[in-house]
């Protein structure tokens, strides 16, 4: 049986390299949330508690616009939506921890740490299944960590972009970035397509209510695709 010790060492180990991806992404978050016009206590404070890195891109152009709570809750629920999968994937793994443990690990589950900590969960060894949730906690407070570090980063750099410098497109740039490497079957291609296509023709809708019906018209499409793609291979 591997120590709790070793456990978190190796989940700390396994973040690692994905962090070359994720500091950039959160240095980017803080610098375009500055510019956007958000005080740097409230910018820090959205990485520290809310901890979602695609919810608070787009919730900080919502915030900074003044959007009303309810859309800005809305929005960001549907586009962090596959945490509830993520979930339900890691629960059967964790279900002899403590209440106090279970807390912890759902806040600290995020794409990076639940990539590396399903792996590791679902891996055919003889490791008692006792420590492996330290596993988990390393790989997840190694991510935070750094995603606090870069926030900040972010922040002090995006205060000595002069005015002049829109960063807006920045928001775009990343998105794209995240998105196109994953779209690898017909469902998520279509998703990708029919959600920028409502969020086109969206666009002018008030409240940037676009954005929400965009999120919703992808999933409903990706879904319909791949339940086709199912009954067919059946």
């Amino acid at each position: 049986m591997l120590s709790s010790r070793t456990e978190f060492v190796s989940g700390v180990k396994g973040e690692l390299p994905l962090l070359l991806g994720v500091m950039p992404y959160g240095m980017i978050y803080g610098a375009l949330a500055v510019k956007l016009g958000l005080p740097p206590v409230l910018v820090v404070a959205m990485s520290s508690i809310v901890f979602a890195g695609s919810s608070q891109l787009i919730g900080a152009p919502l915030m900074a616009g003044g959007m009303p709570g309810l859309v800005i809750v809305a929005t960001t629920f549907i586009v962090n939506l596959r945490h509830a999968l993520y979930s339900a994937s890691v629960a059967p793994f964790i279900k002899q921890v403590p209440l106090r443990w279970k807390v912890l690990l759902a806040y600290l589950l995020t794409d990076e740490a639940y990539a590396v900590t399903i792996t590791r969960f679902t891996q055919p060894d003889s490791s008692s299944a006792l420590n492996k949730h330290w596993f988990y906690f390393g790989a997840g407070i190694t991510l935070w960590s750094s995603w606090q570090l870069s926030t900040a980063i972010g922040i002090f750099v995006g205060q000595l972009i002069p005015e002049s410098w829109s960063l807006d497109f920045t928001l775009a740039l990343t998105f794209i970035a995240l998105v196109v490497p994953n779209l690898k079957d017909r469902a998520s291609v279509a998703a990708a397509v029919s959600a920028g296509i409502m969020a086109v023709f969206s666009y002018a809708w008030p409240y940037k209510l676009g954005l929400f019906a965009a999120a919703i018209t992808g999933i409903v499409v990706g879904m319909l695709i791949e339940g086709k793609g199912v009954k067919r291979e059946t």
